[in-house]
């Protein structure tokens, strides 16, 4: 690195290159915009690295100017985690662990890890999040989390995944719907009734295996809202909108006008799995993954 480029530089130049505008850049840095346009011809003249193309009205990034950004920005929020960390040792705290889930995940799995992980580092600050998979995939790449709990078959290769807890899947009916546990044969019997499930956004893999579970009884489902809450599917089927299939795990915590018949005879099987960035290194993490062995 050249003696004449500062941290600052590469603040300023993140600044720029996010907005892609000199004069909103140095607004946001409270500096000048002539002397803003300084700082960064003479860092690329430093570096003799073109980061900017200029146009009258327009700034793009150039090839190398996309890679400093990505790197820099990974590399300065690395540095964020550091100082913060050594912040908590400061004030007593052993760490920092921020958590996301799905609502599933938290009616047995993580109540039961974060026990046992209070019982072996007591000074530990735990954050959690409710997210969706496609919001804690985003999460982890950036690492605004350390850790997430999704229903997913594939993920990004800078991530990790391993398996913790195999759930069946229930039905949620009405509490007033004739079927129950005794006169319950096949969800055949519910062909001609409306579905309220989960959307596929909530993730594609999980939609799929539920309609595998219809493909398999010969009947495709009329479904008739879709939603990624839990909550959201019970209060439409008290309302007699609809029946639904969920994980079993989400019987718990609910009182409300529904009753579940879990389906203990069907193969599909729904896979709560643990998901991580491979090059976090948070160590806090590490021993919260050790308590899932």
């Amino acid at each position: 690195m050249s003696n004449q480029i500062e941290f600052r530089h590469y603040r300023y130049f993140l600044a720029v290159a996010k907005e892609l505008h000199f004069r909103k850049a140095a607004d946001l840095l409270f500096i000048s915009q002539p002397g803003l346009s300084r700082q960064i011809k003479q860092m690329e003249k430093e570096l003799g690295i073109k980061l900017f193309e200029r146009h009258n009205r327009k700034v793009e990034l150039t090839a190398a100017g996309e890679y400093l950004q990505k790197e820099l920005t990974d590399n300065f929020k690395r540095l964020d985690d550091i100082v913060a960390h050594a912040k908590l040792l400061n004030d007593g705290i052993d760490g920092n662990l921020k958590l996301s889930y799905l609502g599933s995940a938290m009616q047995k799995v993580i109540p039961e890890l974060l026990l046992k992980l209070e019982a072996g580092h007591p000074n530990v600050l735990i954050n959690l999040t409710e997210l969706d998979n496609k919001s804690q995939i985003q999460a982890l790449l950036k690492q605004e989390i350390d850790v997430g709990f999704v229903r997913m078959e594939r993920i990004p290769r800078e991530l990790d995944i391993k398996p913790i807890f195999e759930d069946t899947f229930s039905l949620v009916l009405p509490k007033n719907h004739k079927l129950n546990t005794n006169n319950f044969t096949s969800i055949s019997q519910l062909k001609d009734e409306h579905f309220i499930l989960f959307d596929a956004s909530y993730s594609e893999s999980y939609y799929e295996k539920v309609m595998q579970i219809f493909d398999d009884s010969g009947f495709s489902p009329i479904v008739s809202h879709s939603t990624v809450n839990a909550s959201s599917i019970y209060r439409l089927v008290e309302n007699n909108l609809g029946v639904s299939i969920v994980p079993t795990s989400l019987q718990s915590g609910y009182d409300l006008g529904i009753k579940f018949i879990e389906l203990k005879n069907i193969p599909q099987r729904t896979t709560l799995k643990i998901i991580w960035n491979k090059t976090n290194s948070n160590p806090i993490l590490y021993n919260f993954l050790k308590l899932t062995e």
